[in-house]
């Protein structure tokens, strides 16, 4: 190949780049609305076990005729000056759910990515508590699998929480604050899906709106009984103690 084609093929390639580079999205100010989907089909099927299946094996089979596979619900997270705020859309009505704490939406979580700090409400059934402590530390795994969600290109990253929650997560460089949905932080970008197999629970970004975003509107939440991670954990344990086997699932639903 000439010189001149090697060098006219070169400052094609830098053009483009150049071109690509000022059309990309970037935004560190806005909105982004998630949809959580539960597969109650298969967190109810795996409740069922010899010692109760008398009852809840029926009452598993009419569920599946009456009620649909899929429980969606909504929620937005506002974020901008390196701080965000999740909160469950208010419309998603009731939040008792047969079969368990992990189907609702419990948690309004306020985190300042700045100072590595969280302060979030949870509705623990007729309890409010108001949870202040540092964000959670994931060690993330980036992998080269890509998809787009929300008209965002993304990145995986698989991690493990609390011991045994698998987490799948996909996030994107296009928006430069290391936030996502609930207590989900930590990634190079905004986290726009996660997804947690083995819970049958997930949440995937449906729109992005770049905006200013007033102070006010990343107001950490105020109401609740203060404690840290280490305080709700203590008062779960012993609220839990003679629950047996679904203590666990519990447990791990409202630590989440």
């Amino acid at each position: 190949m000439k010189l001149t084609t090697l060098i006219t093929t070169g400052l094609i390639t830098l053009w483009s780049s150049m071109l690509l580079a000022q059309n990309a999205r970037f935004t560190t100010s806005g909105t982004v609305e998630y949809e959580k989907t539960v597969n109650m089909f298969a967190m109810l099927k795996k409740r069922i076990n010899k010692d109760n299946e008398s009852y809840l094996q029926p009452a598993y089979d009419q569920y599946r005729r009456s009620q649909p596979q899929f429980k969606k619900l909504t929620s937005t997270l506002t974020f901008d000056d390196n701080k965000t705020l999740y909160t469950p859309n208010p419309d998603n009505g009731p939040q008792n759910f047969w079969g368990s704490g992990m189907v609702p939406q419990n948690n309004t979580v306020a985190a300042d990515l700045n100072a590595g700090t969280s302060v979030t409400q949870k509705k623990v059934y007729e309890e409010t508590f108001l949870v202040r402590d540092s964000l959670r530390k994931i060690k993330w795994k980036i992998t080269d699998e890509t998809r787009e969600i929300a008209g965002f290109a993304c990145r995986r990253a698989n991690a493990i929480v609390m011991d045994s929650i698998y987490v799948v997560a996909f996030y994107t460089d296009q928006i430069a604050v290391s936030g996502g949905p609930e207590s989900f932080t930590g990634l190079p970008g905004m986290i726009l899906g996660v997804a947690l197999p083995h819970e049958n629970i997930s949440w995937f970004a449906t729109k992005v709106t770049d905006v200013p975003v007033p102070p006010n509107k990343l107001a950490p939440p105020t109401k609740g009984k203060p404690l840290d991670n280490k305080g709700l954990r203590a008062t779960l344990e012993k609220a839990m103690d003679d629950w047996g086997e679904y203590a666990k699932d519990e447990y791990k639903a409202y630590m989440l």
